[in-house]
């Protein structure tokens, strides 16, 4: 194979080139998503599908959470890492977030359970180069490390709004949360930015209201969330998606309401539900 002189630099500043450590337990400077809204030109981006994961960022010597908390990763699993940052998702497969996060909450990781973990890349903090150039670096980078629990994210061109909905709607189908795209030609950006956008799809479910949570803070003297049941009799609260108007007159009691979520938990909790609209009788 025959490397690209820029893209073969940076892959190669990947592996040579060290990184100072980011203070512990702060926010770390990362790219994050806007939603995208219908109107971005297919063409000008890459797409990867968007992982329901961990965001792990390794700064060169330690692995962190987007919040900066060390993930206690067993020393094998880092050990062999460069000391460039990467940026990714620890992933064990669609739809098992919340075993993944049991792994990666431990204190003491344990070795066969993080062995069913892998650390998708999809960026290679401050790397120069636009972003088509650093994610060939990242698999090439991925490559000649030859670790089977590092991968670069598969990235993917569509010439059309039609082809990206097509497979948004496959992903969806099989269990994904949806899809990333990300501006071909953006350089390194930190903080929110158009230049990453997310996109799928939600599913929407009906509940009646059973009662009325009230808000504090900002929110004192109106709703803070609705109580409601799912189909199975589970009561949950339903807290974000209203605006100010529907927390001074929320739905009442015994109403009909819509809401989305993107997928149920192992409890048969929506996840991430969010207030929709009343339903229309």
């Amino acid at each position: 194979m025959r490397w690209n002189p820029v893209v073969q630099a940076l892959a190669w500043a990947a592996l040579a080139s060290p990184a100072l450590p980011l203070p512990a337990a702060e926010p770390l400077p990362l790219l994050l998503a806007e939603t995208e809204q219908g109107q971005a030109d297919v063409a000008l981006y890459l797409v990867s599908e968007k992982l329901d994961g961990v965001r792990a960022y390794w700064d060169g010597q330690a692995l962190r959470t987007r919040n900066g908390h060390p993930i206690h990763a067993p020393a094998w699993f880092v050990a062999p890492l460069p000391p460039q940052p990467l940026d990714g998702e620890l992933w064990i497969g669609r739809g098992e977030f919340e075993r993944l996060s049991g792994i990666v909450r431990r204190q003491t990781p344990d070795d066969e359970q993080w062995r069913q973990v892998r650390y998708l890349v999809f960026e290679l903090p401050q790397a120069p180069g636009t972003f088509r150039q650093r994610a060939q670096a990242l698999r090439e980078l991925t490559t000649t490390l030859a670790l089977p629990w590092l991968q670069a994210v598969e990235q993917w061109e569509f010439g059309s709004r039609q082809a990206l909905d097509e497979r948004l709607l496959g992903v969806s189908r099989a269990g994904g949360e949806g899809l990333m795209l990300h501006r071909a030609d953006a350089l390194y950006v930190t903080g929110r930015s158009d230049v990453l956008l997310k996109l799928k799809l939600w599913r929407d479910a009906e509940a009646m209201v059973i009662g009325h949570q009230p808000g504090r803070g900002k929110y004192a003297g109106m709703l803070g969330a609705l109580r409601v049941p799912t189909d199975d009799g589970v009561e949950f609260l339903l807290g974000s998606g209203f605006s100010d108007a529907d927390r001074r007159q929320p739905p009442p009691i015994g109403s009909l309401i819509t809401f989305r979520y993107r997928e149920l938990t192992a409890r048969g909790l929506p996840r991430f539900a969010s207030y929709y609209r009343p339903r229309d009788l």
